[in-house]
């Protein structure tokens, strides 16, 4: 850690409007800081563009969007930083980050910490009722990244071709059958499709055989070995049913939300409970359009925000994650005209003038009933499922 953060950040976790608070901002004045966060979707990028001009108004605090398609691309600069003894002025001030990301830089040492609970607008976050706000893909945050965001594994579909949605996993196969090459998933590694055989792997562990608790422990062969079966048996017997037989996989969820729309397949996947009614917010789906969750729960995560070891801007990248908790930040990015990413404050927790930002009404598209969060894996599971859906089925 290197001594202008050590000096930044001691002091400032004993309270939340201490002096040191103060020297931090006055640090940041003048910083350029280079978040580094995927670069895939208009409305985040719009609204990173809105956070910079705050920073720079509020704070004098120049934010840069480096753009990444995969989180992977900035984790392995650091690695090569670090690998090279470059331990100070790093090319990254701050990441959006979370699962087996996170898992590899808090265990190789990658990582700025703990400073997230004593930037002041952490007191409203929910560490109650959002759990995950604490617990990164079944690892302990302990302080090394900052709650951003909320995330549910969530579907969608049109009522007037959908009527009826499937409420597990068993029912969405049964759902598939009946409806040939109208579902499909994305391929693996892509997030959203790794979450999708997630999904499946919790529910069938939990009906078939009841040891999800080895899900939330550090992979093993010999766990592996013992739990995934029955995933496997269920791939293949999907898989004959999907778009184009289960042969090949669209790349990307948008792919699948634009084929839906144009009415190629019947149901949408997502992570964020909110994507259909985006989706209808502008016009790019029908206002029949409905979402759900599975009746025995769906995966639930919260992303976040990290600061390197090595990052060249401290002072300036806790600013910046300091801003985007705020309640202003946190409620421009909870609007469905905005981005529609859901909030990690308690709104019992905000001053009732903040709490007026949210707004409470139920859009259209929108998740009527939400289930019961499931808690992601133990991150180190990802790779080992990733690595033997594309052994099986990539080809």
């Amino acid at each position: 850690m290197g001594g202008v953060w050590a000096a930044v950040m001691t002091p400032a976790v004993r309270a939340q409007t201490s002096p040191s608070w103060a020297a931090t901002e006055a640090q940041a004045q003048g910083q350029k800081v280079y978040l580094n966060a995927w670069g895939g979707s208009e409305r985040v990028n719009a609204y990173l563009q809105w956070a910079a001009s705050e920073l720079a108004k509020r704070y004098g605090v120049q934010l840069v969007h480096v753009k990444l398609t995969d989180t992977a691309e900035a984790v392995k600069r650091v690695k090569s930083e670090k690998a090279a003894g470059k331990l100070s002025g790093g090319s990254v001030d701050a990441l959006w980050i979370n699962g087996e990301n996170f898992l590899t830089m808090k265990r190789e040492g990658l990582l700025t910490g703990p400073f997230a609970e004593s930037l002041p607008n952490f007191q409203y976050v929910d560490v109650q009722g959002k759990p995950t706000t604490r617990m990164d893909f079944s690892e302990p945050v302990q302080g090394y990244e900052a709650p951003w965001g909320m995330a549910q594994f969530t579907l969608f579909a049109d009522r007037a071709r959908v009527p009826t949605p499937p409420l597990s996993m068993a029912a969405l196969a049964d759902f598939a059958r009946a409806h040939p090459g109208r579902i499909t998933y994305p391929r693996p590694p892509a997030f959203i499709g790794t979450t999708f055989i997630k999904q499946a792997l919790v529910e069938l562990t939990a009906v078939q055989s009841g040891d999800r608790a080895a899900l939330y422990l550090p992979v093993t062969p010999e766990a592996l070995a013992r739990v995934t079966p029955p995933l496997w048996a269920y791939l293949d017997a999907l898989h004959p049913a999907l778009w184009r037989a289960g042969k090949q996989f669209p790349q990307t969820p948008a792919a699948i939300r634009q084929m839906m729309a144009d009415g190629e397949l019947l149901i949408a996947l997502t992570f964020n409970p909110n994507e259909a009614a985006n989706e209808i917010a502008a016009k790019r789906q029908a206002d029949t359009v409905y979402a759900w969750q599975m009746a025995g729960g769906t995966l639930a995560n919260t992303h976040f925000l990290a600061i390197p070891f090595n990052a060249n801007a401290p002072a300036g990248a806790q600013v910046v994650l300091n801003f985007l908790l705020s309640p202003q930040a946190q409620a421009r990015k909870a609007d469905l005209a905005v981005w529609g990413d859901p909030t990690v404050l308690a709104m019992e927790k905000l001053p009732a003038d903040q709490r007026q930002r949210f707004t409470t009404v139920l859009q259209p598209g929108q998740v009527e009933r939400p289930a019961v969060a499931i808690l992601e894996p133990h991150g180190s599971w990802v790779e080992p499922l990733e690595r033997e859906w594309l052994r099986r089925y990539g080809q």
